[in-house]
């Protein structure tokens, strides 16, 4: 089955190149966002694990967790980590998953249930496994994005979609191209004596486009 917006995400242990973890207990009462790659030491994974380390202080601020998954063992992990330094100039410390069983990956619907890895596997075996999964700390999917292996991800978008996650969880929405800082919309299931008791005065260029100031 997919997985889909809202949904509980799959519980699993697995290894990783920093020990074995169970997700759920892994996530605790953090937000998390899983990254999957098709392969170590490929070109375009690289760069992207290496943004993904120079990030870590915006991850922090945001009390949210990284956790890389890959179809390789824990062991290709710990040399993969070498070159992602070496490209970046930052130090790797998350765990990357260790899914040379495709669990993971299945479970996440990346691969079908029937998929998986003949001898002398490239990583267009597993093209699909380059998703982002944002996860609140209720362990529900909040929102994934998939590429293909030749589009590196914006990262500078994943923190801009976390951004408006964790602000929408104080009950509101967001407009397009926000950015903190800036004006958000109340839900069209908020009525407006409500809007105006718990948000304070809105602007309503529309009868259901109300915008008001950011909450704290």
């Amino acid at each position: 089955m997919s997985l889909r917006i809202n949904d509980t995400v799959p519980n699993f242990t697995a290894e990783t190149d920093q020990g074995t973890i169970t997700f759920h207990d892994w996530i605790g009462d953090s937000w998390a966002i899983l990254f999957s790659h098709p392969r170590d030491f490929t070109p375009v994974c690289t760069t992207e694990f290496g943004v993904v380390a120079q990030l870590a202080d915006e991850w922090a601020k945001r009390g949210t967790k990284v956790i890389g998954v890959s179809v390789d063992n824990a062991e290709d992990h710990r040399k993969w980590k070498g070159d992602i330094e070496k490209v970046s100039g930052a130090t790797p410390g998350f765990p990357i998953i260790a899914d040379d069983g495709l669990e993971v990956t299945k479970a996440f619907d990346m691969l079908p249930a029937e998929a998986y890895l003949p001898d002398g596997r490239t990583p267009a075996d597993s093209a699909t496994v380059r998703s982002v999964f944002i996860i609140g700390p209720d362990k529900q999917l909040k929102l994934s994005m998939t590429y293909p292996m030749t589009v590196g991800r914006n990262f500078a978008e994943v923190i801009r979609a976390l951004d408006g996650l964790q602000m929408s969880a104080k009950g509101v929405a967001t407009p397009a191209n926000w950015e903190v800082g800036q004006d958000v919309i109340v839900p069209p299931s908020v009525s407006d004596e409500d809007a105006k008791a718990k948000f304070g005065e809105f602007d309503a260029p529309l009868p259901y486009l109300r915008k008001v100031k950011a909450p704290a």
